[in-house]
């Protein structure tokens, strides 16, 4: 192990533990020191990468070289290996979802705090640039002031063939996806919840949802649309968002989009009537010509710092969590009100989500 990196135990080597070696590698001030997982197939193929294969998760916590434990694993033992290697004086990053519940979470926070160690959540598509691309509109009101986002993923593959499919396990797409919606509206718009409301899916006959949409009314007037399907064979756009001077769409993780802004130059004209179906409409009619402006998407502001070199500046008291915990409770908080409105059929209006939480990093 280097003297100049912090160490890091993977516990899960699947796809996202893997996934993390690599991204690990890439910040160059972390190491992954090894692995534990329970399955001897993953244990050999991190071997065959070249890393130490912790034969117990005990054997990771008695070694003294482990600063930080990184959790992987389906999302219903989050909660059991935070707290562990939380208490054995680890720090811990975890995967979203971070735990089964709000209150699970809370055991997990309050572990921290006692231990006098770090827990950050991996809210890693706080990092996406499509996600950035909207949030430098809103604050820059590129497209004047917002009122209404509709944040969407389409799929048509279903649910993942693996633990996903499972509601003991912290399965359904809600948990999946929808953590990370959620959580990048919440991050981006400095405002209350003031209304929730969803729909889940269950098209494919699995104990979990396979989609889910949800809306919510922030205190500001904004109104957003968060949507996720598993069996759209033509997608909807990843963002349209509307402004009170234009309009802007990104069409998926590509970047393909643009906006198109009024024209405050242009001499203002009533539209043409056009045909539609059997009547005539000027309301739907294309605004008149030179009323307004196609243009690029704007660039992307960038994030102080990565996720990992954030972990590395907070766990050496040089910064403060780009991904704060408090925020990882609100967003907890609010998965709990769209399945509890969905279940219920009904608008929550006075859910208790939006109150300050004060909660250890």
């Amino acid at each position: 192990m280097s003297s100049n990196k912090h160490s890091v135990v993977i516990v899960g080597y699947g796809g996202m533990g893997s996934y993390h070696t690599q991204l690990i590698k890439e910040c160059g001030r972390l190491e992954v020191a090894g692995v534990f997982d329970l399955l001897e197939e993953r244990s050999l193929a991190a071997q065959e990468a070249g890393l130490t294969a912790y034969a117990a998760f005990g054997d990771v916590l008695a070694d003294p070289a482990v600063e930080t434990v990184l959790i992987a694993t389906p999302n219903d033992v989050h909660k059991d290996i935070a707290v562990a290697a939380l208490r054995a004086g680890k720090h811990v990053i975890c995967e979203k979802p971070v735990a089964m519940s709000s209150s699970e979470f809370k055991e997990m926070t309050a572990a921290a705090e006692q231990a006098g160690r770090v827990l950050m959540v991996h809210q890693n598509r706080r990092w996406d640039e499509d996600f950035r691309i909207v949030k430098e509109m809103y604050e820059q009101e590129t497209i004047g002031s917002l009122f209404r986002i509709e944040s969407r993923v389409h799929g048509a593959n279903g649910i993942p063939g693996d633990w996903r499919h499972v509601k003991a396990q912290g399965g359904g797409m809600l948990l999946d996806w929808g953590v990370h919606l959620l959580d990048q509206l919440l991050f981006m718009i400095d405002s209350p919840v003031v209304s929730v409301s969803g729909s889940l899916s269950f098209i494919l006959g699995n104990e979990v949802d396979d989609g889910f949409e949800a809306v919510l009314e922030f205190g500001n007037g904004i109104q957003a649309v968060v949507e996720v399907g598993t069996t759209n064979f033509i997608t909807l756009p990843r963002w349209y968002a509307k402004g009170l001077e234009g309009t802007a769409v990104i069409e998926d993780w590509s970047l393909t989009g643009r906006i198109v802004t009024r024209n405050s130059d242009s001499e203002k004209r009533e539209p043409t009537p056009i045909r539609a179906g059997v009547g005539l409409t000027k309301t739907m009619a294309p605004p008149s010509e030179g009323a307004t402006i196609t243009g690029a998407l704007p660039s992307a502001a960038e994030l102080p710092s990565s996720f990992y070199d954030n972990f590395v500046d907070v766990i050496e008291g040089k910064a403060e969590p780009i991904v704060k915990n408090a925020e990882v409770l609100r967003v907890q908080n609010l998965i709990e009100a769209i399945f509890a409105a969905a279940e219920q059929r009904q608008t929550l209006k006075d859910f208790d989500i939006y109150e300050p939480q004060t909660i250890s990093i």
